[in-house]
């Protein structure tokens, strides 16, 4: 099946968003080797595999994102950079700019930990 952009799962807002997030290419260590997959293909790649549930290593080829081991990678990579906390952050603020959050259906969501025997 040959991916339309009507399937997209990256659309152009939130690409404006999470780009200038997206650390730095690093340098190709040497010549050779396969091209690297673009930023957004590797991102339509990952959001594919949380939104379907399936595995990293079923990831489609035919979706254009590079193999799911390359897919992994990225998030992992992206991870380490911060780059979702950052988007995370960018999208409260963006929503609370434009008064969509509603605040009166929050939760606060909190871990039980005991506390140490005989300390106050």
């Amino acid at each position: 099946m040959a991916k339309t952009t009507q399937q997209r799962r990256v659309e152009d807002r939130l690409w404006e968003l999470i780009e200038p997030l997206i650390p730095s290419r690093p340098a190709p260590r040497g010549p050779g080797g396969r091209p690297r997959i673009d930023d957004r293909a590797a991102l339509e790649g990952i959001l594919f595999v949380l939104d379907t549930g399936c595995r990293w290593r079923d990831l489609p080829e035919q979706l254009g994102c590079g193999s799911g081991h390359t897919a992994w990678r990225r998030l992992r990579e992206w991870q380490d950079a911060g780059v979702w906390d950052r988007l995370h952050q960018l999208v409260l603020d963006e929503l609370s700019n434009v008064d969509e959050l509603d605040w009166t259906r929050g939760c606060i969501d909190a871990v039980s930990v005991g506390s140490k025997r005989g300390a106050s």
